[in-house]
């Protein structure tokens, strides 16, 4: 978390969260009210102050305040990039190391890492197929990211968020 926002806890402790404004898309874009943030710096700002409270609840601490994020699928959205084939890239431009990996019934795939769990972005699933190799049933199958091969296998997308503990669109606690 950047220093600034930790100043700024300290000194407002009490300031309420905000929730419905902010939200992160399939393609890994921060959204404002609906509008993709296209500021470089202000998506980096997002990204690097962006976590998670213990209730699985993704946010961004801007400042004192707490922006709550929902989430279009998952809390995180990896890119992959063929020139470093055994790290995963996020959408806040951490690298993530692949544990497991899921295919929806959309054809979505999502990866279980050491960070979390997110959506390969669709940009990067003709760059990954070379990679995947499914069974003869076509319901098991590997993944080679780098020297690193994870099991694939089926997930239902309504299934996803109560499996990896999180929550795609935050409300206050009562």
């Amino acid at each position: 978390m950047d220093e600034a926002v930790l100043r700024s806890l300290v000194r407002w402790p009490d300031v309420p969260a905000c929730y419905g404004w902010l939200s992160l898309d399939r393609g890994g874009r921060w959204r404002l009210q609906g509008e993709v943030v296209r500021h470089r710096g202000l998506s980096e700002f997002i990204g690097r102050n962006y976590q998670h409270d213990d209730e699985g609840r993704w946010f961004f601490q801007n400042g004192p305040q707490r922006v709550y994020v929902t989430l279009d699928y998952t809390p995180w959205v990896f890119g992959w990039n063929a020139a470093t084939p055994q790290r995963l890239i996020s959408h806040t431009g951490h690298t993530a190391s692949a544990c497991a990996a899921f295919v929806d019934e959309h054809g979505a795939l999502l990866v279980d890492t050491d960070i979390g769990v997110g959506l390969i972005a669709s940009q990067d699933l003709v760059a990954l197929a070379d990679q995947l190799r499914l069974g003869a049933d076509l319901q098991h199958g590997e993944l080679a990211l780098g020297e690193r091969t994870v099991s694939v296998n089926p997930i239902q997308a309504a299934d996803v968020a109560a499996r990896f503990g999180f929550t795609t669109n935050p409300e206050p606690i009562a």
